[in-house]
C-alpha cells in the first residue's frame, strides 16, 4: 500500500516537472541553471 502511494506520488511529481518546462529546450535550461546555481553555491 505505502508503495504504490508512493509510486503515485513519484509519477505525479514527473508529471509536473515535464509539463513545466514544456520542451527538451527547456528542460535543458532549467538542468543547466539548477548546474550554474550548484557552482554559485560552491566558489
Amino acid at each position: 500500500m505505502i508503495r504504490r502511494m508512493l509510486f503515485a506520488i513519484a509519477i505525479g511529481s514527473v508529471a509536473l516537472t515535464a509539463t513545466a518546462c514544456n520542451t527538451v529546450k527547456g528542460l535543458g535550461r532549467d538542468i543547466e541553471s539548477v548546474g550554474n546555481a550548484g557552482d554559485r553555491a560552491v566558489h
